[in-house]
């Protein structure tokens, strides 16, 4: 049991990491490569980080249960990875719930994001939201590389 608990802990946290390089390795890259105009590009990529962060959460609860019964205690979740999956929770959460919401809604104001001026209000915050929606998804990535590396460390409970 031990070992498929330690394999669900590190398939959840590597999938989960696995998926966020290739989203900004690639799927960003080439949406905005191919897509005929960035609007479009930043649509596909503002639904694909959705889908990322749906996989993120069922990574995270699983990756906590199978903490949880490996240590067959809820002192598992103040251990330092589990601290990490669940900050990389609630910063996925964070991002999908708060931050997201009004990149869409400043979008479909501005019709274009593109053609509209930088000096527009609308514009300087969807800027200023995407910075920080960027922000969010290099944090997860960094928390995730540390707790996997932690993770990896732990020798069999």
């Amino acid at each position: 049991m031990t070992s498929t608990l330690r394999f669900l802990q590190m398939l959840a946290l590597g999938a989960w990491l696995g998926a966020i390089i290739y989203f900004a390795a690639v799927v960003t890259r080439d949406a905005f490569a191919v897509l005929p105009n960035r609007d479009d590009a930043g649509v596909l990529v503002g639904s694909t980080l959705g889908g990322l962060h749906g996989m993120g959460v069922i990574a995270a609860v699983i990756y906590l249960g199978a903490s949880l019964g490996l240590a067959r205690s809820l002192r598992a979740l103040v251990r330092p990875a589990a601290i990490g999956v669940i900050l990389m929770l609630l910063l996925t959460l964070a991002s999908q719930r708060i931050v997201m919401p009004r990149m869409a809604a400043l979008r479909t104001e501005m019709v274009s994001v593109e053609a509209t001026p930088s000096s527009d209000a609308r514009r300087a915050e969807f800027d200023r939201l995407h910075a920080i929606s960027v922000d969010l998804e290099v944090g997860v990535l960094l928390i995730g590389l540390v707790a996997l590396f932690l993770t990896v460390r732990r020798s069999p409970a």
